[in-house]
C-alpha cells in the first residue's frame, strides 16, 4: 500500500505541496488516457480545461457528461492512503476536475487559491493533481508558491472578463512574490498534493504537446460541505452546482455529523 514517508509529510506541512514517490503504474495510466479521450469526445461543447465533476457518470448537472473511471481513480485506495497522511483518517471525496490544455491554445490558469472558491468550513482540503500526460514548463505545468499556505489566509481575488482563462478570477497584485514560483513538472502517472491555501496557477500551453492533469479533491470529515454558501458568486468561469454535488465518505466517519451523503447521488447514476 502506498504511504507518504515521514519526509514527504513534513515537506507538505512545511511547503504546502509535495510530489510523492508513489506513481500510477503504466497500465493504469493508459486506461485513464483512454478514459480522458472518451470524456473529451462525449463533451464536444465543453472546453477541455473545464471538465468539472468528471467523476460523476452521465449528465452531472454541471454541464459535463462524466465518466465512472474518474470516480474509480479518485477512490483508488493508494491515493486515498496518501491523502490520509496529510488530512487524517476521515476522508471525504467531493470533487474531480480534469484540466486538459490542448496543444498551441491551452488556456492559462491565473494565480489563485482554491479555498477562495469552495464552500468548505472550516476550510481544509488536499488536492491530488494526477498527470495523465507529460506536464512541463514547455506546455504549461502547475506552478506553486511554496509556503504560501502558512498563514492560512485567503487573499483578495479580482474578476477578469476574459475568454482565454480556465478561471475568471486572479489574485490581486502585491499579494505574493511571483519570483518565488516553482514549476511542478510531472511525467504520466506522477502526482502532486497541495494544500487548500496554496497559491498556484499555470501558464498557457502554446507548445505542440497536450497537457492533462486530473485534480482530485478531498476534505477531512471534521469539515462541512456547506451547500448554501456561494463563495465566489458564480463568477469563476466554470459552471458548478455545489447544492447538488455528491459526497463520498471514503474512509473513517463523518466527524462533523453534518455532511449529507445522499444529495446528488441519484443524479450521479443517471445515464
Amino acid at each position: 500500500m502506498a504511504r507518504l514517508s515521514h519526509d514527504e509529510v513534513a515537506r507538505y506541512e512545511r511547503e504546502g505541496w509535495v510530489i510523492p514517490e508513489f506513481r500510477l503504474p503504466p497500465r493504469r495510466v493508459g486506461q485513464m488516457q483512454d478514459a480522458l479521450n472518451e470524456l473529451i469526445h462525449r463533451n464536444p461543447g465543453v472546453r477541455p480545461e473545464k471538465l468539472v465533476s468528471a467523476h460523476i457518470e452521465g449528465d452531472n448537472g454541471e454541464g459535463v457528461r462524466g465518466s465512472r473511471q474518474f470516480l474509480d481513480l479518485a477512490m483508488d485506495p493508494e491515493i486515498v492512503e496518501l491523502v490520509s497522511g496529510v488530512i487524517g483518517e476521515d476522508v471525504i471525496l467531493w470533487g474531480c476536475h480534469v484540466f486538459c490544455k490542448p496543444a498551441s491554445e491551452g488556456f492559462e490558469t491565473p494565480w489563485h487559491q482554491d479555498g477562495h472558491y469552495w464552500p468548505i468550513r472550516p476550510l481544509a482540503n488536499c488536492t491530488v493533481w494526477v498527470a495523465l500526460e507529460p506536464s512541463t514548463t514547455a506546455n504549461g505545468c502547475l506552478r506553486v508558491i511554496p509556503r504560501s499556505h502558512e498563514a492560512q489566509v485567503l487573499h483578495p481575488h479580482l474578476h477578469e472578463d476574459r475568454n482565454d482563462l480556465t478561471l475568471n478570477q486572479r489574485m490581486a497584485a502585491g499579494s505574493f512574490d511571483e519570483g518565488q514560483a516553482v514549476d511542478v513538472e510531472l511525467q504520466p502517472g506522477q502526482m502532486s498534493l497541495h494544500d487548500v491555501y496554496m497559491i498556484h496557477g499555470a501558464r498557457a500551453n502554446t507548445s505542440t504537446m497536450r497537457r492533462t492533469g486530473v485534480a482530485l479533491r478531498y476534505m477531512p470529515a471534521t469539515s462541512v460541505f456547506e451547500r448554501d454558501i456561494r463563495p465566489s458568486d458564480g463568477k469563476t468561469g466554470v459552471a458548478v452546482n455545489f447544492a447538488h454535488r455528491p459526497l463520498w465518505l471514503l474512509r473513517g466517519v463523518d466527524r462533523s455529523g453534518r455532511n449529507d451523503f445522499d444529495v446528488g447521488h441519484r443524479r450521479a447514476g443517471a445515464a
